[in-house]
């Protein structure tokens, strides 16, 4: 995979970045070169939105009827439907999540891109009452405009087709970055998108870091709108660049997600969905449940089950039927997994498990961690405010539900939370009184087309999927009409 020379899309056409530099693409499993790609800059992004102004102003794409854009969508689903094995392959040998995480995303991915085109036909139009005799007054939804996407390392083509589908369904032309460490799935269906009849400049691809090609998506005044989803403090600075020309912004900031189990819960379901809601993609979700509340009188029984599962999860490479967890996205993220466990031994915590790289020797050329478990956690340490964004989950005990909603809510984030209990009337109580954008009562990090999915807190603003991922990517405007206007005969008379 490593030649040609990937490069961007712009404008219709494939080039190279201005300044000629490129970026190697490396195998987190074993740290080999898979790709090498074009490494863009200020001046490239700059291009992009150039020619997705001129597209969307020129009318080529806004204007198309939404049947016209929806059956566009579906054609990019059929093609991606007809590769999603080789782009699943892509997004594992990119990133080291599991081959079977990876076709996960891609049936998403297709899922997601049909939901978009079959809400691009529909007329989003609203009548309303209007005071005034014979006359009209309607609420239409029209494209925003020129959209800069910023998309995370850990689910490259899933995160960038929550921003794409609905962005193209609405009628905006995008300029799409993907993170530089993980581009190719991206890439990919850029190719795939090139074939079929999208106009030049309604779909551009630029590579690069977010210094500076995420830089000029926040900071041009030619974007209507940029959306990220990454880190907080990258948010913030997106924050203050598109506050100098006032552009319209959605964040998806991370979360420190509690999952909160009662003691009359299904343990045995329980406890299978606090593994799978923490060590999918080695903890690298922004939903991970890697804070674990436990009612005082499960505690000690569930974390040694916990503990006892989590030591025979299979590590090795995500392309490797069986393998249960692959490695972290980069050795410079893996340090600072390592700094965070670090500080929660220092903070008091109990490490019962993990806490350091594998020794198994055909490991050692990739970024592995080891499934790690603190106990003894108070809900002021750095561990348990922060995220770790990897394969660590703390423990924290509580004694009754108003003290498990307490440390449920005390965090800065407030992405996604979930609870475990048989009690119908708590179900309702303690899903009220969670402050995240997503609760899920029973269950744990689900999510699909149809559903909403944001944050509260600093996890962010605005929504992508469902229908109000679409209205992101849309302007409302008030049309008046009236049919028989009579002088006022005020002025000048």
């Amino acid at each position: 995979m490593s030649n040609p020379i990937r490069k961007m899309y712009i404008d219709g056409s494939w080039q190279p970045a201005i300044s000629g530099q490129c970026r190697e693409i490396i195998n987190p499993f074993n740290s080999q070169v898979i790709a090498e790609v074009a490494e863009g800059d200020r001046r490239d992004a700059a291009l992009a939105l150039t020619a997705a102004r001129r597209a969307f102003d020129g009318g080529s794409w806004s204007t198309i009827s939404g049947a016209g854009r929806g059956d566009l969508l579906r054609k990019l689903a059929g093609r991606i439907e007809d590769e999603k094995e080789t782009l699943a392959e892509i997004e594992s040998l990119d990133t080291g999540k599991t081959i079977m995480e990876s076709r996960w995303d891609m049936e998403d991915i297709i899922s997601i891109f049909r939901y978009y085109a079959d809400l691009a036909e529909q007329n989003g139009d609203e009548v309303i009452n209007s005071p005034v005799p014979q006359s009209e007054s309607r609420v239409v939804r029209e494209p925003v405009g020129v959209c800069g996407q910023i998309s995370p390392w850990n689910y490259p083509l899933l995160q960038a087709t929550w921003k794409l589908a609905p962005a193209l369904a609405a009628g905006c032309t995008v300029v799409i970055k993907p993170s530089e460490i993980t581009p190719l799935s991206t890439i990919r269906l850029t190719e795939l998108a090139a074939e079929i009849d999208f106009p030049p400049g309604v779909i551009n691809t630029v590579l690069g870091p977010g210094v500076s090609v995420g830089a000029e998506l926040a900071e041009s005044p030619l974007a209507d709108l940029v959306s990220f989803t990454g880190g907080i403090e990258t948010g913030k600075s997106i924050m203050r660049a598109a506050s100098a020309n006032v552009k319209k912004i959605a964040l998806e900031l991370g979360g420190k997600n509690p999952n909160i189990i009662f003691a009359d819960s299904d343990l045995d379901t329980a406890l299978e969905y606090a593994l799978n809601g923490i060590f999918f993609h080695a903890g690298q979700i922004c939903s991970a449940g890697t804070r674990l509340l436990l009612e005082e009188s499960i505690h000690d029984s569930f974390v040694d089950r916990l503990a006892t599962r989590m030591a025979r999860i299979q590590l090795g490479n995500g392309l490797k039927e069986g393998t249960q967890m692959g490695p972290l996205i980069s050795s410079e993220h893996r340090a600072k997994v390592e700094r965070y466990v670090a500080g929660g031994v220092e903070e008091g915590a109990t490490l019962v498990l993990g806490g350091h790289r594998p020794e198994n020797a055909e490991l050692q050329k990739g970024f592995f961690f080891l499934p790690t478990l603190f106990t003894n956690c108070r809900d002021n340490m750095m561990i348990v405010q922060e995220e770790v964004f990897g394969p660590v989950v703390t423990v924290e005990r509580f004694k009754g539900e108003d003290e498990a909603v307490r440390l449920a809510n005390n965090t800065i984030y407030g992405l996604a939370g979930g609870l475990w209990t048989s009690d119908p009337e708590r179900q309702k109580r303690v899903a009220a009184k969670l402050r995240f954008g997503t609760v899920w009562i029973n269950d744990f990090n689900v999510y699909f087309a149809q559903a909403p999915w944001g944050g509260y807190k600093q996890s962010g603003f605005g929504r992508e999927l469902g229908r109000h991922g679409l209205e992101e990517y849309t302007e409302v405007k008030h049309v008046f009409h009236n049919h028989n206007p009579e002088p006022f005969c005020w002025f000048g008379l």
